[in-house]
């Protein structure tokens, strides 16, 4: 079984369903055929290289209020995320670009497969809402990255080009393509898709119905009059 999930990395709503992702599978009985890729999507993609602002005034900009009413909101969504056991630093976080992150992420699993792009991508999300890092600075980018097992020589090609930057932009095509309006947006084996940080019964609902639907069993009629290893029953 295969889970897309696109996302980003100044996403708190990401890193919500990403614990209540986990917390199904640590229920479901065939977890270790899931297999999980990271798809790109830029929330704000205006956001700049360089932090001029904080999310919470940011959000007090877009929305009205400034910086306080911008704190509330975070307020809000931190409480939610204390639940999952995630204690955010939100309101110390920067409103920055996420580009080079998601090229980054597209080398992990290029080069490390989902394993390696999977521990990218939550130590990204670490380093932005826990140790409120800027994850639009290259050095913090190489750190992280390499920090998980990322060949260092291969970040820095990767960040002083273009380079992924198309791949980028196909995942972010192909969300629209698919109806993500929002992130995080789920889909699993191309065939369900699921929108938001849903309670993890949700997805364990979801994960259930889509392993049964691609390992269906017969429903059995009789079971007599047959030869078996032992031989025939005459």
């Amino acid at each position: 079984m295969r889970i897309e999930i696109w996302s980003d990395v100044v996403c708190p709503w990401c890193y919500i369903g990403k614990r209540r992702l986990e917390k199904a599978l640590a229920v479901f009985d065939h977890a270790d055929d899931v297999e999980i890729v990271w798809r790109s999507f830029e929330l704000d993609p205006s956001a700049p290289q360089v932090p001029v602002e904080t999310v919470a005034e940011a959000l007090g900009r877009k929305y009205g209020g400034g910086p306080e009413a911008g704190r509330q909101m975070i307020d809000r969504v931190e409480a939610v995320a204390a639940e999952e056991g995630l204690l955010f630093r939100h309101h110390e976080s920067l409103r920055v670009s996420t580009v080079d992150a998601h090229r980054v992420l597209h080398l992990a699993l290029e080069t490390g497969g989902p394993a390696l792009q999977g521990r990218l991508k939550e130590a990204l999300l670490s380093a932005y809402f826990v140790e409120t890092e800027n994850v639009a600075d290259h050095d913090t980018l190489l750190r992280v990255a390499a920090g998980v097992g990322l060949d260092e020589v291969r970040v820095k090609e990767v960040l002083t080009t273009s380079e992924y930057a198309d791949a980028v932009e196909a995942d972010i095509r192909e969300a629209a393509a698919l109806g993500a309006t929002g992130v995080p947006f789920y889909v699993v084996d191309r065939k369900y898709g699921v929108s938001g940080a849903q309670p993890s019964e949700v997805f364990a609902q979801v994960l259930e119905r889509a392993w049964s639907e691609a390992h269906p069993t017969l429903d059995l009629v009789g079971g007599a009059d047959a030869c078996g290893p032992d031989g025939c029953a005459i």
